[in-house]
């Protein structure tokens, strides 16, 4: 036991020394994908190797290629970096070593579920009511909400889709906006629905769903099952659905109202932005991510529902071997996984030290930081695509290629790291804040870096 926590305190020492320089460290790894295979490779160990010595090798192994991800200029996908308290929180689950998959192989863990999901369904606006599942990420997510869908829809027509299958089954039609996040599709095909069952429907200016179209869509089709997939933050533009009316428009054909909200649900949390999902409590279920706006460790959603039963019904099992399965439903009921680690801890913590006006405050900040790229790029020439309606900011540099080149050159600068995305059929910078950590200066050493690199090409 001295060895273990000799090595421990090791680990928390290159942990800290790593997030301690996140501020300065070269956001883009230095080194290639062929020098890292050759540090992790090699021939098979043959013999034990004591674990200090394995852990010194895994730093040295990794350091090089590490992208800084967690720091405060990494924008290149909705990410935050994870807060003190989740990620100790975090690093004590791992410590713990808890199956949370019920409250017998983990009372703790199961009861951290239980408050924090109540956070979490306070701040989403979601109801006290539903069921909350912590899952991986923004699939996982989807695909429990679109299994509890499906269940619920063909229960309706009076068929017991997790008994029958799907062979002989009333059709169920799937209906979602042209700019869904590709998850979706995804989850569709996982649960034997197929992506060719989507009816799309039109998005308007900002990617947000045409309502007038949605309702066109519903009415043109066939009576019976139907799903109608939502979102609440556009993956390239930030727009979120109109989901009062969309819920309203689902229900009057009979339908079940899903949300993918990854990232912009969290809008819920702050009271400036809590209007871009207004009517987000009408909806049947819900996805959201921990690990993007509220800033925990990888991986961490939520999978919700607004009837429990359905949700237990379309995603539990039992067997004789797992003691307390089947008694009261409970933490892995609501997932797809037995083996789960305590997920939920980090995102007490983060909440716990946070709270409502921190929460609040991070959302703001992040906004108004995207609104100062977005001002700042636009002032020296470039062009700002989208209307920047939360955290995401799309900008081009002329042609295809040369905004390609420009993203290349930024990725290989250091300074920052933004991703390429294609949006209505052009290539754009897309520009993700959603770092607990980014400050105005960050924002600002990465626009005179943009200018510069964008002026040398």
């Amino acid at each position: 036991m001295d060895d273990l926590r000799e090595l421990l305190h090791r680990v928390a020492d290159v942990t800290a020394d790593y997030r301690a320089g996140l501020a300065e460290r070269p956001v883009s790894p230095s080194a290639d994908g062929d020098s890292l295979a050759a540090s992790f490779g090699g021939p098979l160990p043959p013999g034990p190797t004591p674990a200090s010595e394995v852990v010194e090798e895994l730093v040295a192994a990794a350091d090089p290629g590490l992208l800084a991800s967690a720091g405060p200029r990494f924008f290149g996908f909705v990410v935050g970096g994870a807060l003190p308290a989740a990620t100790a929180a975090d690093q004590l689950a791992t410590g713990w070593d808890a199956v949370a998959f019920n409250a017998v192989t983990s009372p703790a863990a199961v009861a951290a579920e239980g408050a924090a999901g109540q956070w979490a369904k306070q701040l989403l606006g979601v109801p006290g009511t539903a069921s909350v599942g912590f899952v991986t990420g923004a699939q996982a997510a989807n695909t429990v909400g679109l299994a509890s869908a499906r269940h619920h829809v063909l229960g309706e027509a009076g068929w017991d889709v997790e008994r029958r299958g799907l062979v002989g089954a009333p059709p169920v039609r799937v209906v979602a906006g042209e700019e869904r996040h590709a998850t979706v599709d995804r989850s569709l095909r996982l649960l034997g629905l197929g992506s060719d069952a989507i009816e799309g429907v039109r998005a308007g200016p900002n990617g947000a769903i045409d309502l007038q179209d949605l309702e066109r869509v519903l009415g043109d089709g066939p009576a019976g099952p139907l799903i109608v997939c939502l979102q609440s933050g556009n993956v390239n533009t930030g727009a979120c659905d109109d989901l009062r009316t969309a819920c309203d428009l689902a229900h009057s054909h009979g339908g079940w109202a899903h949300v993918d909200g990854a990232f912009g649900l969290w809008a819920a949390a702050s009271p400036k932005y809590r209007h871009l999902v207004d009517g987000v409590e009408l909806a049947d279920s819900w996805g959201c991510d921990a690990h993007k706006w509220l800033n925990v460790p990888y991986d961490s959603a939520f999978a919700m529902c607004s009837r429990p039963t359905v949700h237990v019904a379309a995603m539990s099992y039992t067997a004789s071997y797992l003691v307390g399965s089947g008694v009261v439903p409970i933490g892995g009921d609501f997932t797809a996984e037995s083996s789960r680690r305590a997920r939920g801890l980090a995102v007490w913590a983060a909440v716990k030290e946070l709270g409502a006006s921190g929460i609040a405050e991070l959302v703001d900040r992040c906004c108004l930081l995207a609104r100062r790229f977005a001002d700042a790029l636009a002032h020296a020439g470039f062009e700002v695509a989208n209307d920047v309606v939360l955290n995401q900011v799309l900008v081009g540099f002329g042609d295809d290629a040369r905004t390609d080149a420009v993203v290349e050159a930024v990725q290989c600068d250091g300074t920052c790291w933004m991703g390429g995305t294609t949006w209505r059929g052009r290539r754009f910078m897309r520009i993700s804040v959603s770092n607990y950590s980014t400050t105005e200066q960050d924002v600002d050493r990465s626009v005179r870096a943009i200018v510069r690199l964008a002026g040398a090409l």
